[in-house]
């Protein structure tokens, strides 16, 4: 039952933000922005019982991983404004998302940081 809840959940959020989207785009990069899934994903392991300090290395790891994301943020439009086409922008975004997640681990294990 609660696999349903959950469900629920994060498609109505989802399906809000694209919905938002049409009125408001501000509104919507706002609440797209907005650590939602990650806040969902930490009261749904609470609800299931993991243990706090599960809980915490969630946190902190999904902290590590956010930065790697952001430069899409910035590459997406830079290659839309260019002339690119909008599946190769978005392809050429998680490119280097991907190579910066492999980048910032490898950094991480350098300085010692487990994640």
């Amino acid at each position: 039952m609660l696999t349903l809840v959950k469900i629920a959940v994060n498609a109505a959020l989802i399906t809000g933000i694209t919905e938002l989207v049409k009125r408001s785009l501000h509104a919507a990069a706002l609440l797209g922005a907005l650590p939602i899934v990650t806040i969902i994903s930490m009261i749904w392991m609470h609800a299931e019982g993991k243990d706090v300090d599960s809980i915490a290395g969630y946190s902190t790891a999904t902290f590590w991983l956010v930065l790697p994301t952001l430069p899409m943020f910035l590459v997406f439009p830079a290659l839309v404004k260019a002339g690119s086409g909008f599946w190769f922008a978005l392809l050429v975004s998680i490119v280097v998302m991907l190579v910066l997640y492999g980048l910032l681990l490898l950094l991480l294990r350098v300085v010692g940081i487990a994640i």
